[in-house]
């Protein structure tokens, strides 16, 4: 029997199978021992197609073991929070993710959007840039949630402003998600949860108010899950008019993280992830240049007029400095 995991509490995960039943399903013990080469503490992630065996003592609910993953067309990855060698796989087999963002209440970092975009890049993984709370900005917040919107969409991502609680921009966003699986990702107290509630009526995700005193957010979401979308009324692209029918869109609701820290990636690689610097360097004198000290360098030129944002090039340091195993262990 085949499915799809749409929920991961840590030990026991759902599956929707392909007859239409969600499982409650455990991870054979075997299984562990032969997905040891993915060097990630959890082997199954949300979004996962799976092969599962019916339990064979069927107790008041069915349950079920996972025997095999499919392969994966992409992944969204992080280094593990208590163990650095190993990996975190946050979701898999989607076709975009959203990470939510913040200037204010709280202030989401450029090294962390940069982090996210890098490993979106590594594999695969479109991202869109979500400017959520844009109801409660000052003059001074607007004008620097402007000027990222203009650097990001510069570089080639779609960029929409957004307030989960008054709706700004989410007629804009409603399209991009339909008869796509989208993961949801950023810091704790973004409003996340808000606007998932907002998008799929009748959710109820719990939220909180988010530290007055560190200006931080909470956690309220402990555990990954696929929330099917509804579809429009006039959506026939799935064979149905209705307007709560589950189709061909997931929302992916995943904890709130409040670092990024990047995984198996080699010094080498990191300038072909992000796309200014990787289109700047294609003219450095030397072709295994690093962009840190070499002469005829391009990247360090256009970062001297201009034309590379000092924080894209401070993000790509801090990738390089990734060695250091221990360098990020308490920023999670």
């Amino acid at each position: 029997m085949k499915g799809l995991v749409i929920k991961n509490t840590g030990s026991w995960y759902t599956v929707l199978t392909d007859d239409g039943q969600a499982l409650p399903c455990k991870v054979k013990g075997n299984f562990r021992v032969r997905q040891t080469n993915l060097r990630a503490t959890n082997p199954v992630a949300v979004g996962d197609r799976v092969s599962i065996e019916l339990t064979a003592d069927a107790g008041a609910q069915q349950t079920a073991f996972i025997t095999n993953i499919e392969d994966r067309r992409n992944y969204i990855i992080r280094k593990s929070v208590n163990q650095s060698r190993q990996s975190h796989i946050i979701a898999a087999n989607v076709d975009q993710a959203a990470l939510v963002v913040t200037v204010d209440f709280p202030q989401t970092s450029t090294t962390f959007i940069d982090r996210f975009l890098a490993s979106a890049e590594a594999y695969r993984v479109p991202v869109l840039l979500l400017f959520n709370k844009t109801d409660i900005l000052g003059p001074a917040a607007r004008e620097l949630q402007a000027d990222l919107i203009n650097l990001y969409q510069s570089i080639g991502y779609q960029c929409i402003a957004i307030s989960a609680v008054s709706g700004e921009g989410l007629s804009e966003l409603l399209p991009l998600l339909h008869h796509r699986i989208t993961l949801f990702s950023g810091n704790s107290g973004v409003g996340k949860s808000t606007l998932l509630n907002r998008l799929v009526p009748g959710l109820n995700l719990r939220t909180a108010e988010i530290s007055e005193a560190h200006n931080t957010g909470m956690h309220t979401t402990t555990f990954s899950e696929m929330i099917p979308l509804p579809c429009p009324a006039n959506d026939t692209a799935n064979g149905s008019g209705s307007a709560t029918a589950i189709g061909d869109s997931w929302l992916i609701d995943t904890p709130g993280i409040k670092g990024f820290g990047t995984f198996d990636m080699e010094p080498e690689e990191i300038c072909g992830y992000f796309r200014d610097i990787f289109d700047v360097a294609q003219h450095c004198r030397f072709s295994n240049c690093t962009h840190t000290h070499e002469p005829g360098c391009a990247v360090e030129e256009a970062l001297a007029n201009g034309t590379i944002a000092p924080s894209r090039y401070e993000s790509y340091l801090s990738m390089l400095a990734d060695k250091d195993e221990n360098k990020y262990r308490e920023a999670f």
